[in-house]
C-alpha cells in the first residue's frame, strides 16, 4: 500500500496547554499521554480540504495517475456536512473519473481497518481496481475551551491510501465487533437531530473507554490471530490505534507483546482518530517492506477492527 499524510499547520504543544490550564503540567502530560504536540485544523478548514490534501500529496509523491482511481472511501466522523457525503466533494476537487464510485465510512478508531476491509471487498468483488482510501477527522473542533483533559489527546490530520490488487491479495482475514451500549461513552453532542439545540461538543467518559478496551482488544488479538492461521511469533510488527500512551502500554502488557514489536508513535501527532494507524505506517522509521503486521482499531463506537497484513507493501 501507498501512504501519504497531511497535517495542518497550527501546532499546540503541551506547554500552550500547561498556559491554557496551568494546574497541568507539561511533565504530567508527556508521561500520561506520550504527546508532545497536536496539528489543529484551521478556523476554515474542514475535512475536504484536508482529504483533499492528502491525496493530492499521495499522487505526487509516488506519481499515481488520479485516472486509475475508480473508487473512493472516506473514513470521518467530521463531516463538512450532513448531506450530501463529503467524499463527493473530495471526488470533485481531486477531479476524479466520474465513473469512480465514493462513499463515507462513519467510524472513527477503527475506522482505518474498516475501510481496508471494505477496499478488498470491492477489489475481491472485481467491482473496482484501485482504491483511494482516505481518513481524515477535525475532532479539535468539538472541544470546548474548558475540556483540557480532550485537549491534550486530540490533534487533526489526514491520510490517503491507494489500495490495489496486490495488497487486497495480502490483507488477510478481518475480525469486527461492536457494542452500542457504550455509544455515549465516548460522543459528540449536538450538531445534529436528535440534540439539534446543542453546539457540537466531544464528550468522553476516559475510564469507561479504558475498560472496554482492557477488556476487548487482547480478545481482539488472539481471535485476528487465531483466524489467520498463524502464530503471534510469526508477527513482525502490532500497530494498534494510537489513542494514548497510558491506555497502549497497559495493552502490551496485558498482551504479553515485545517491546521490539509494539509501534507507539503519536508523540508529534496525538490521536488523529481515523488516520492513527496509517500515520505509523507513514511515518515511522521501520521498514515494514516484506513484514507482517497486525492492524488494530478500538474506540469510540464502541467498535473494534483488526486485520493481519502478509508481506506488507509488496
Amino acid at each position: 500500500m501507498k501512504i501519504a499524510r497531511y497535517l495542518p499547520k497550527e501546532i499546540r504543544t503541551n506547554q500552550d496547554i500547561a498556559e491554557m490550564h496551568p494546574e497541568y503540567s507539561i511533565e504530567k502530560i508527556s508521561k500520561k499521554i506520550g504527546i508532545s504536540k497536536r496539528h489543529i485544523a484551521a478556523v476554515d478548514e474542514f475535512v475536504s480540504d484536508m482529504g483533499t490534501s492528502a491525496a493530492e500529496i499521495l499522487f505526487g509523491k509516488f506519481n499515481i495517475d488520479k485516472n486509475i482511481i475508480d473508487f473512493l472511501i472516506l473514513v470521518t466522523q467530521s463531516p463538512d456536512y450532513l448531506l450530501p457525503a463529503t467524499s463527493s466533494i473530495i471526488h470533485a476537487n481531486l477531479e476524479l473519473p466520474i465513473d469512480a464510485g465514493n462513499i463515507d465510512i462513519n467510524q472513527g478508531c477503527s475506522g482505518y481497518v474498516y475501510g481496508l476491509s471494505l477496499a478488498k471487498g470491492l477489489i475481491k468483488g472485481g467491482v473496482a481496481k484501485n482504491i483511494l482510501l482516505i481518513t481524515a477527522d477535525t475532532y479539535t473542533k468539538y472541544i470546548s475551551e474548558e475540556d483540557k483533559s480532550n485537549k491534550t489527546i486530540f490533534g487533526d490530520g489526514a491520510s490517503a491510501t491507494l489500495v490495489t490488487k496486490n495488497d487486497a491479495d495480502n490483507l488477510g482475514e478481518f475480525i469486527f465487533g461492536a457494542d452500542g451500549k457504550g455509544v455515549k461513552d465516548l460522543y459528540v453532542r449536538g450538531g445534529a437531530l436528535r440534540d439539534s439545540g446543542l453546539s457540537p461538543e466531544i464528550i468522553m467518559n476516559g475510564p469507561n473507554v479504558f475498560n472496554f478496551t482492557i477488556r476487548v482488544v487482547p480478545k481482539l488479538i488472539e481471535n485476528v490471530i487465531k483466524k489467520n492461521n498463524i502464530s503471534s511469533d510469526e508477527i513482525d510488527y502490532y500497530i494498534f490505534h494510537q489513542a494514548n500512551m497510558f491506555m497502549l502500554s497497559h495493552l502490551k502488557r496485558k498482551i504479553k507483546i515485545p517491546d521490539n514489536k509494539f509501534i507507539i508513535e503519536m508523540k508529534e501527532f496525538g490521536n488523529t482518530v481515523s488516520s492513527t494507524i496509517p500515520l505509523v505506517l507513514e511515518n515511522s522509521d521501520i521498514d515494514f517492506i516484506g513484514k507482517t503486521i497486525l492492524l488494530a482499531g478500538f474506540g469510540v463506537g464502541l467498535s473494534w477492527s483488526a486485520v493481519i497484513i502478509k508481506n506488507y507493501g509488496l
